[in-house]
């Protein structure tokens, strides 16, 4: 069972004019910048309250969020919560019938360990779980 939502994903094309923007929303800067290579992605961290906004821009053409941005153009990306136990959760849901895009947890942005259900069995949202690497 997920603890809480950990973060907000959102898909975004030009990631230095976005943090700007999430800054005069948010009144907070960007704690933090991290690229994650395997995915061709670059993120940025924004704090508010116990709930992280993820700013994702591509660094890749071919990657998953520049393929999602050219086929529904910016916006939110994905929901993540927080998992005691990822693997236990994955064949949880997997159980109740949920498909899975990553059968195995993989590294993700901030020292977590993710996976996510695939959006056709979650009202078309991407629903992201996640652990702290120990």
């Amino acid at each position: 069972m997920p603890k809480k939502l950990e973060h907000i994903g959102i898909a975004v094309a030009d990631l230095e004019a976005s943090e700007k923007l999430f800054k005069k929303i948010l009144g907070v800067d960007s704690y933090k910048r991290e690229e994650v290579e395997s995915e061709g992605v670059m993120t940025s961290f924004f704090l508010l309250g116990d709930v992280k906004i993820e700013l994702l821009a591509a660094t890749k053409p071919d990657s998953p969020i520049a393929k999602y941005i050219e086929k529904r153009g910016e916006g939110i990306h994905h929901l993540a919560f927080e998992s005691e136990n990822i693997e236990k959760e994955l064949k949880e849901k997997e159980s109740q019938g949920f498909p899975l895009i990553n059968s195995e947890p993989k590294d993700g942005a901030d020292n977590k360990s993710i996976a996510f259900l695939h959006p056709k069995s979650t009202n078309s949202v991407l629903i992201e779980l996640c652990q702290d690497k120990f």
